[in-house]
């Protein structure tokens, strides 16, 4: 089969497409034929040497595929069929024609989307509802603040909130992007970050208030300004460090709210986790987007052979959702 390999970290161009063996199904794993995967920012992460697979984890970048099963290994008790079209989520190997992966991390694709488009909600379905459900234990009525607006993680998540009955506020860099968020993802509220303070707008926009729960995929650069935006007994959870891994963090005004700081990550997490996450957004998640309360948004597709021009359209930061390679 065809995948994906990082020859040296840096840019889009040390991707290459190799002939591999195909995976073996182990115990407990099932065998899927990719027809299309998700670029993730850990991807990027990755290429760049930054964030390393986990131990036993495939070398191949790729956290999240769509396709049909073609082959069970031993001790598989999930009720699945060869050619049942599902999603998975994994912790690598998604850039290539075939993934062997844990059968509790596989899910059948929900009705009304396509075998393509599915590519683009696993891992962004089960890192936002694990980390403001699960985690942030977010409220209908509550006001919670995105970071991102039109990233992958962000359309979700202001879709994903909206759904739950909060109030949606979130962050974008430039005012097409913040017209976007309002208009076509359904935020109440969006503020440029280049050009406006986003602590002091939020209160401004919300009759004084922060926000009940910021989900932030910058890291350290965010960190005064989030613990700033967070209301009284305010949860922030970190789930990315594009902006940088430390930060100085003011535990006066920590308690002072009486709030709470909380770091996940969803890849390295162990299979029963991961299960139970994939389960959860079976049961409350795969509904609104049977229903069309969440759309699937995907900004382009490239073939695999591609795969350099994908990644670099995704380093533009251009796009409005996922971006996706079709095997």
């Amino acid at each position: 089969m065809r995948a994906v390999y990082i020859t040296e970290p840096g840019g889009p161009e040390v991707l290459e497409v190799r002939e591999v063996d195909a995976p073996v199904p182990g115990q407990g794993e099932v065998l899927i034929d990719v027809v299309a995967a998700g670029l993730n920012r850990a991807d990027i992460q990755q290429r760049r040497g930054f964030y390393p697979p986990p131990p036993g984890a495939s070398e191949v970048p790729g956290l999240e595929v769509s396709g049909r099963i073609s082959g069970f290994g031993p001790g598989v008790t999930k009720a699945f069929s060869i050619g049942d079209k599902v999603v998975a989520l994994l912790a690598g190997g998604g850039y290539a024609e075939q993934v062997a992966v844990p059968a509790e991390q596989v899910l059948r694709i929900p009705d009304g989307v396509d075998v393509v488009t599915a590519a683009a909600l696993p891992e962004v379905a089960a890192t936002v509802y694990s980390n403001l459900i699960m985690t942030a234990q977010l409220q209908a009525g509550e006001t919670v603040l995105i970071h991102g607006a039109t990233g992958g993680i962000g359309t979700m998540a202001i879709q994903l909130a909206k759904a739950f009955g909060a109030k949606v506020a979130t962050t974008a860099g430039t005012d097409e992007k913040v017209g976007t968020a309002k208009a076509f993802l359904g935020a109440d509220i969006a503020i440029n970050y280049k050009e406006e303070d986003f602590p002091e707008s939020l209160r401004r926009q919300n009759s004084g208030k922060g926000a009940d729960v910021i989900l932030d995929v910058v890291g350290a650069k965010y960190l005064a300004q989030n613990v700033d935006a967070l209301a009284d007994y305010g949860r922030l959870v970190v789930i990315g460090l594009q902006g940088g891994a430390k930060g100085e963090l003011d535990l006066g005004q920590l308690l002072k709210k009486r709030a709470a700081v909380v770091a996940t990550a969803l890849r390295p997490r162990p299979v029963a986790e991961k299960g139970a996450i994939m389960n959860a957004v079976r049961e409350s998640v795969w509904p609104l987007i049977s229903d069309g309360r969440i759309r699937p948004l995907v900004a382009r597709t490239f073939p695999l052979d591609q795969v350099q021009a994908a990644h670099e359209y995704f380093d533009t930061g251009d796009h409005v959702g996922k971006i996706l390679l079709v095997m």
